[in-house]
């Protein structure tokens, strides 16, 4: 069993005196990169991508507890990398499953009892700024649920094949992001569900079970790198914008 979260304080009205968790979730392939590595383990400048989003939330006061669902393959990798970003917070990493839904649910089963708020994040969005997981906290204490978006930019268009059949509002659309966090109640409840396919994220397993998910303003520096023109684009950022690379020293 891990060991209890660390109560550790929280800024915002809602959330204060809570004990947070955070799951990263790590497990993926990547092979939409065409690389021959878990994508959180190529490297982002000094860097593994895996290693930014550690660091941002261990420096977070919020934050008492990090699990990290990693690859089988890579789990004592992870642990050193966790070993160099997270010092003084308490950090577990375990092997993920085949799934996103599985590593979440098994991060989750290692998180303590103790966690009041759970907030789960992609490692391949490694820019996410600590603003935003605080909103996402604050969010959740609130509401129970929250996740991070930004406003749909483009026009949206349908197609069938390669015709355009009918153009979207754009209006009241949004991009999800991570992080997302939840009540660990509420987040228990949703991976309990069964029957629910093609679930991408954790708030829309909670939207079904017809819970209030609350929008916080995500940014468009938290984009998720899955392809090889994402990844060049983050290390040119990373390269290009020297406070942005302070935030990880």
């Amino acid at each position: 069993m891990s060991p209890p979260a660390r109560r550790r304080p929280v800024l915002g009205r809602h959330s204060r005196g809570v004990s947070v968790a955070v799951i990263i979730v790590a497990a993926g392939s990547g092979t939409r990169l065409g690389l021959h590595e878990p994508k959180a383990f190529v490297p982002l400048g000094p860097h593994p991508i895996l290693y930014y989003s550690l660091r941002t939330v261990a420096r977070l006061p919020e934050i008492g507890e990090i699990v990290v669902t990693a690859p089988r393959e890579r789990v004592d990798d992870a642990r050193a990398l966790a070993a160099a970003a997270t010092a003084g917070v308490s950090t577990t990493v375990l092997a993920g499953g085949a799934e996103r839904r599985d590593s979440v649910r098994i991060g989750l089963s290692q998180v303590s009892a103790n966690a009041d708020i759970v907030v789960i994040h992609d490692a391949a969005r490694p820019f996410a700024p600590p603003e935003i997981f605080r909103a996402c906290i604050e969010a959740a204490a609130r509401t129970g649920a929250a996740l991070a978006c930004v406003p749909v930019a483009d026009t949206l268009k349908q197609a069938s094949g390669n015709l355009v059949v009918a153009t979207r509002s754009r209006q009241e659309l949004h991009q999800a992001q991570t992080p997302q966090a939840f009540t660990r109640s509420v987040l228990l409840a949703a991976h309990a569900q069964t029957g629910i396919e093609a679930a991408t994220d954790d708030a829309y397993l909670v939207e079904q079970m017809g819970a209030q998910v609350e929008i916080v303003s995500g940014s468009p520096l938290n984009f998720k790198i899955t392809t090889a023109d994402d990844l060049r684009i983050a290390r040119a950022l990373l390269a290009g914008d020297p406070r942005l690379a302070a935030q990880f020293v």
